[in-house]
């Protein structure tokens, strides 16, 4: 089987339902023979797996099952893999494995995913670790777990090539086959000066088409993109995809080399950022362990659940206002979750819209007028539309012509309201500087349905009774 079909997702489902097969069987397996070789084959399977679909299976596995995989994992795999694993996850495997095998996994790690690991293992295992490193990588230890996850200092990491500008080609591809092997995404090598001052880059495919007797300094490139470890890592996970960039070097105040960002960091820092920010509109606090405990899971989810609670409570009352009204007139009552329903649906797509803007960048403070006038338009046109659908159908059901209009009016002033909303709403979390994702669809889900029953139950008290 070639490496790209082992490697493709299929086969990676296979391979997690022959773990499972394996493991059904360990547990099943009357004889301790059987038993041993089914843990054998499985062992096998698992040193044939790159680490991260180690992970992978890890993460798919309830708590019982994944410690028995785990234990079969060779130890030198192990930083490798808690890498690879999600945070809910690693804690799971942290919390199985003592300070020793915590210690000799970390130390097949470099700095900078030392620095990924650190936050989640135990504090007195953290100072043990930093005695056994060199002065060199305890120093880049600190310095990397100086910064906010949200920097680019805390993604940056230290293995790179760098190559002075007065020495040709020739004297650098002979310095680069001195190496066993080239850091990972070496696309470009970094010219410095004696100072360490950054001078340049040289694209390895300049190297490779260039005249060996050319020098370094003549077909460097000198104006490349740089960080600064101080810089917003989302603005860079942006310049990344602007420039098509694979490593870009990270330098500080003064202009000298500090490490490099890479495109396997950007890449996970845009995959955790997305998914963190679905998470956080549906009002979860973090990142979750499918397999976690109960008690787990429901401190996770409470919060917004409360808030959501004391919403549906105020929405109930908002109807309870109107009670003589729908004793009245029954059709209220089949006909007043549609327009909640359709503007909380409204109301979400314009919220996720403007926070997407506003992690791309497009979006500013500064623009929230203009932003309410173009939602507020899309809105009015939308509920014109679809609130004169509802009304014909309103009308064919309960002839009714007045009721059909009532329908009409407060389907667009609903989804009026939720445009407006779908935009304050996260302008004003990030002028308050918190996460405009955070609990997002909650917020709009209640304004829209409050909102709604409120606009059309009052409008049919009015003009209907």
């Amino acid at each position: 089987m070639s490496e790209l079909n082992r490697k493709s997702p299929e086969s990676l489902q296979d391979r997690l339902e022959q773990v499972v097969c394996l493991l059904e069987h360990e547990v099943a397996g009357e004889e301790s023979l059987d038993q041993r070789g089914s843990l054998d084959e499985l062992q096998l399977k698992l040193e044939e797996l790159h680490p991260a679909d180690v992970a992978y299976i890890l993460e798919s596995l309830p708590l019982d099952q994944r410690l028995t995989v785990w234990q079969l994992v060779k130890s030198d795999r192990d930083g490798e893999i808690l890498l690879e694993v999600s945070d809910a996850v690693r804690e799971t495997l942290i919390a199985d494995m003592d300070s020793h095998e915590i210690i000799a996994a970390a130390n097949t790690l470099d700095a900078d995913e030392l620095a990924d690991l650190a936050p989640d293992l135990p504090r007195d295992v953290v100072r043990e670790l930093m005695d056994t490193l060199d002065a060199q990588q305890r120093e880049r230890l600190k310095s990397a777990l100086s910064y906010d996850d949200d920097q680019v200092g805390s993604l940056m990491d230290f293995d790179m090539v760098t190559i002075r500008d007065d020495v040709t080609l020739e004297v650098v591809s002979r310095y680069l086959r001195r190496f066993e092997i080239l850091p990972d995404h070496t696309d470009k090598l970094f010219v410095v000066d004696t100072e360490g001052v950054l001078k340049g880059v040289l694209p390895v495919k300049k190297l490779l088409v260039s005249s060996p007797d050319e020098l370094v300094g003549d077909v460097m490139s000198d104006d490349p993109v740089v960080f600064n470890p101080l810089d917003d890592a989302g603005e860079a996970a942006q310049a990344f995809e602007r420039y098509d960039l694979i490593s870009a070097p990270v330098v500080d105040e003064q202009g000298k080399l500090f490490g490099r960002l890479t495109i396997d960091e950007m890449v996970d820092y845009i995959r955790e950022e997305s998914e963190a920010e679905v998470l956080n509109a549906a009002g979860l606090r973090e990142e979750e362990d499918i397999f976690a405990s109960v008690w787990k899971s429901v401190r996770n989810r409470w919060a917004w659940l409360a808030i959501n609670l004391c919403t549906a409570l105020i929405a109930s009352r908002v109807i309870g206002l109107f009670e003589g009204a729908i004793e009245q007139l029954v059709a209220l009552a089949a006909l007043m979750p549609i327009v909640a329903g359709v503007g909380g649906n409204s109301g979400n797509q314009t919220i996720t819209m403007i926070v997407r803007g506003l992690a791309t960048g497009q979006v500013q403070a500064a623009h929230g007028k203009r932003l309410i006038r173009k939602e507020m338009g899309v809105a009015l046109i939308n509920g014109l539309f679809w609130g004169l659908v509802l009304a014909l159908i309103a009308y064919a059901l309960y002839g009714n012509a007045a009721l059909s209009l009532v329908l009409l009016a407060a389907m667009t002033l609903n989804m009026l309201l939720a445009a407006f909303m779908g935009v304050v709403i996260p302008l004003a979390r990030v002028s308050m500087g918190g996460d405009p994702a955070l609990g997002s669809s909650v917020m709009i889900t209640a304004i829209t349905d409050s909102g709604g029953f409120f606009i059309f139950l009052g409008m049919a008290t009015i003009f209907l009774l």
